[in-house]
């Protein structure tokens, strides 16, 4: 088992780099939307879709949401050439508001599943208002890693991904050497929270090390560290979210994708929960000393 993830590991990493710095943003978009409509295909069958027309409508109703963000500064440009009104155009930065509901919707998760694993899991939803978390989820997901590869350098969004990776190693070693105290022992019982100090701790790292690579000053570099902190202790939870909705389900693994790793949720749902905070972190610095 530990050598296919390494196998996979050393194949999928490399294509990461590769599709961050080389493609074109429209073809990263493409492929990132594709990845998280397979991601959307696996959370059907978490949330309880059984047959496979059901989890194709449900692909086919996320596409709408997809292309109306994707082209939301064409639609406006529509609107304004049909309404006879430019001022219409200053409102392409309104769509940044869905940063807000994205980013609450982790921190409440994260809050409800330090209080209480066990409420979560026994929290009964229908299949219907799972399938729109997921959706909601997936698609924040899929639109705010493209925005940020669209506004900032591709080497902030590989530090993301780097970011999310030596957590995620930390936190193993950290956890196998001292852990002790379970973190939500009803949703993963092999999480510590001496693992989770441990990814925290590479996060603090991870963000003097980006703020070196960029020749941040001292304030700003205290910005990116505690979003670096933020953003790592939120992707944790999102870990246990998708965790939480495998042990409803009663399975191991969310797919069989990625030999040694399961499916792509059980690959991506950190980075999937990081994403959006990232995100709205970076625009808020920004803004902040712009």
């Amino acid at each position: 088992m530990l050598l296919q993830r390494v196998i996979t590991a050393s194949v999928l990493a490399p294509l990461v780099v590769v599709a961050i710095f080389y493609l074109p943003h429209v073809y990263f978009s493409l492929l990132w939307g594709i990845i998280m409509l397979m991601a959307a295909w696996e959370w059907s069958n978490l949330a309880g879709v059984k047959w496979g027309i059901g989890k194709i409508l449900f692909l086919v109703a996320l596409l709408p949401a997809m292309l109306f963000l994707h082209f939301w500064t064409q639609f406006l440009e529509v609107v304004t050439q049909l309404s006879n009104y430019p001022e219409i155009r200053k409102y392409s930065g309104v769509i940044e508001v869905l940063m807000i509901p994205i980013v609450l919707f982790w921190f409440r998760m994260m809050f409800k599943i330090r209080k209480s694993g066990t409420e979560l899991l026994e929290n009964k939803q229908s299949t219907g208002k799972k399938l729109f978390i997921g959706g909601f989820v997936l698609v924040s997901a899929w639109f705010f890693l493209s925005r940020l590869m669209v506004f900032e350098e591709p080497a902030m969004t590989m530090y993301l991904f780097l970011l999310i990776w030596a957590a995620d190693i930390a936190a193993y070693f950290a956890g196998k050497r001292f852990g002790i105290t379970k973190l939500a022992i009803e949703i993963s019982p092999g999480k510590t929270l001496e693992g989770m100090y441990g990814a925290l701790g590479a996060a603090a790292v991870m963000g003097l090390l980006l703020a070196f690579y960029y020749g941040y000053p001292p304030l700003i570099t205290i910005d990116f560290i505690l979003l670096s902190l933020i953003t790592v202790l939120v992707s944790i939870y999102g870990d246990l979210f998708f965790s939480a909705a495998k042990r409803i389900r009663g399975v191991k693994d969310s797919g069989t994708l990625l030999p040694g790793h399961g499916g792509l949720l059980d690959r991506l749902d950190s980075i999937i929960a990081a994403i959006p905070i990232f995100y709205s972190g970076v625009w808020f610095i920004r803004w902040m000393w712009s």
